[in-house]
């Protein structure tokens, strides 16, 4: 794609997909604009950088639709130095988004080729405040209240409570619950006191995290 027809696509994809989707925040539609989404997806999907589309970053794994990092980062409320956890690395975009709005991210990714890959991504970028680590994110040793943002993109069939114990007071989490067709992106609390409360923002489909909770069913 040439740089003029980019910025076009670029310009279509907020003016169309993702201002109609009820994303207002200025900080992420200037995040949005100039971090270069172009530069996560493989040369063969150039094309579809900007497409209301999951575009496929290798190894059966898929970057989410515009709309749905769109809405994920309005929900979070990024502020400058915020801790921010992000569960699922994938190509790396929303990682160097997080980061272009203030927060210290920690980016767990369990595939190695895709961390090594969002790893050469972001540092040809110079994205700062950043640490990858290949590993399982869900199941890690992490300390409670350590973080203020967690940023889990991929579903989880069955939620996962244990991530709320990572949140500090008024901390976000955005997670999306379910299992096909029936999927909600929910925002996730923490006020003063240490509750919870958990918000519906919208019915999604997302693929789900590698060792994710799954729902038991029940044969009869």
């Amino acid at each position: 794609m040439l740089a003029n027809n980019l910025e076009t696509a670029r310009f279509n994809m907020i003016a169309q997909q993702i201002r109609p989707w009820e994303v207002i925040d200025e900080r992420v539609l200037h995040t949005l604009r100039t971090v270069p989404r172009e530069h996560f997806v493989a040369e063969e999907y150039l094309g579809l950088a900007f497409a209301d589309v999951a575009v496929p970053i290798g190894e059966g794994q898929e970057m989410m639709k515009p709309v749905q990092e769109a809405r994920m980062l309005q929900a979070l409320a990024v502020k400058d130095g915020d801790r921010v956890l992000e569960i699922g690395t994938g190509s790396g975009f929303i990682t160097a988004c997080l980061a272009a709005l203030g927060g210290a991210v920690t980016s767990y990714e369990l595939r190695e080729g895709l961390s090594q890959a969002a790893s050469d991504r972001l540092r040809a970028l110079a994205v700062k405040n950043i640490e990858l680590v290949c590993g399982d994110g869900l199941h890690a040793s992490l300390a409670p209240s350590s973080f203020d943002v967690i940023a889990v993109t991929g579903s989880l069939p069955a939620y996962a409570d244990t991530l709320e114990s990572l949140l500090a007071p008024g901390g976000r989490m955005f997670v999306v619950i379910g299992e096909a067709p029936a999927m909600n992106a929910t925002l996730v609390t923490c006020n003063a006191t240490g509750e919870f409360w958990k918000e519906n923002l919208f019915e999604t489909v997302l693929p789900a995290l590698d060792n994710a909770p799954q729902v038991e069913h029940f044969v009869f």
